[in-house]
């Protein structure tokens, strides 16, 4: 599965690295973090660390659709 694909909403998202057999563990973390960041997991926490009611969803998205269209 490639890590910078969205995952459909309920699906799981798991960034996993191998570490090489000469490779050192801060490379291997920043590789990691890497791929954690361009797959949205973050962003993802985020957004469901509080509740979000249904209007301010809805005001939220034509909001960036507004920002998008300029």
């Amino acid at each position: 599965m490639n890590a910078a694909r969205a995952v459909p909403e309920g699906g799981v998202n798991v960034a996993t690295v191998r570490v090489g057999k000469d490779e050192s563990l801060d490379s291997a973390l920043r590789r990691f973090k890497r791929q954690v960041q361009r797959s949205g997991i973050l962003v993802e926490a985020k957004r469901h660390e509080h509740y979000e009611k249904p209007s301010d969803r809805r005001r939220r998205k034509a909001a960036k659709r507004a920002r998008k269209a300029r």
